[in-house]
């Protein structure tokens, strides 16, 4: 790379600020600039990063030249604010999810293929080196067949007032929120998802979203998939991911993961547990150096609207007692050099 990607930072709220130490410590990016209508929020970020600061995104597009743009802002701007920036050939990674409806998200894809630039999700749990480490086990046949994947997001969470657990911003509630990150994770391990089902928990915080929800996955191999979602409870587990296969299992822990064939017995300590800083770090560069047309994107923009795909199926079935498929998108070609990404 002959220079760092010269990257801006939309939304300057709380998962904004935590890319800010990303940013710190990978040298393929410079952050360029800031963008959010809180003058407080964009300032701290601006102050640390000594770099200008916009109130709106279509001010900083006309006053800095851009290679690509982080979004980081609430859900149900994804589509508009990704849009903007399609259309002037920048490279976009945007918070997940995509967008809060498939269609949105197909019709945004369609445009940046038309416009060959460069667009996907931020979804960093398949950037933690436990998680990739887990995924080479399995890959391996060291467990054997796949038979259950297990998931579990469960902390006690107070969301009154916040942006998450208002619909109109966010989609929904713990599914979307948390869900998209689990989604992406059993995509990553299982493979394409066919069939989803979800039920609703009691709604403890009294919020207009739900706060509680469980997930159930069918892959198109034929592994299943449970998946624990809440903001209320604390399931207090070492292990958020759990892959079970035919001769072992595979345990990715916060503070270490693990396996253990069958056959022998003994727990084999492969990880340390979750880097959260270390596997955004790894998404920021994984997304650089595919805009520099130097390496392929670990997660794709057909990925991005297959976890809108099943998070939608899943609020359709949510309440109904029964199975609802999935449509997968068809695989695309990806757009990959800096040059391309110019409309």
């Amino acid at each position: 790379m002959n220079r760092p990607i010269q990257m801006g930072l939309i939304g300057a709220g709380r998962i904004a600020q935590s890319y800010v130490d990303v940013f710190d410590v990978i040298d393929e990016v410079t952050l360029a600039a800031v963008a959010d209508p809180v003058a407080e929020a964009r300032d701290k970020v601006a102050q640390h990063a000594n770099c200008p600061a916009f109130a709106n995104y279509e001010e900083l597009t006309s006053s800095v030249q851009l290679d690509a743009v982080l979004v980081c802002t609430p859900p149900a701007t994804h589509v508009e604010v990704a849009r903007h920036f399609i259309e002037h050939g920048i490279a976009v990674l945007c918070e997940k999810p995509l967008a809060i409806y498939p269609e949105r998200a197909r019709r945004l894809i369609a445009l940046a293929d038309e416009r060959r630039v460069l667009v996907t999700m931020a979804s960093k749990f398949r950037y933690a080196h436990d998680v990739q480490e887990a995924k080479r086990i399995l890959d391996s046949g060291m467990i054997g067949e796949t038979i259950l994947f297990e998931n579990i997001f469960a902390s006690r969470v107070p969301m009154d007032g916040r942006w998450n657990a208002d619909p109109a911003v966010s989609g929904g509630g713990v599914l979307i929120d948390n869900g998209t990150h689990s989604v992406d994770i059993a995509r990553f391990v299982l493979g394409p998802i066919v069939e989803v089902s979800a039920v609703e928990g009691k709604r403890v915080q009294g919020l207009a979203v739900e706060d509680t929800a469980e997930m159930f996955l069918r892959s198109a191999d034929g592994s299943m998939g449970t998946i624990d979602l809440s903001w209320s409870i604390d399931k207090a587990v070492d292990a958020y991911i759990g892959i079970y296969g035919s001769e072992g299992t595979i345990q990715v822990g916060w503070r270490n993961s693990r396996y253990r064939r069958a056959a022998d017995g003994d727990w084999v300590t492969f990880g340390d547990g979750y880097d959260k800083v270390g596997a955004m770090s790894a998404q920021v560069r994984n997304f650089c150096r595919a805009v520099a047309g130097e390496e392929q994107l670990l997660i794709t923009a057909d990925d991005a609207i297959a976890s809108v795909d099943v998070v939608a199926a899943a609020y359709r079935s949510m309440g109904r007692n029964h199975w609802v498929a999935v449509r997968e998108p068809v695989i695309r070609s990806i757009v990959g050099s800096r040059d391309q990404n110019v409309a």
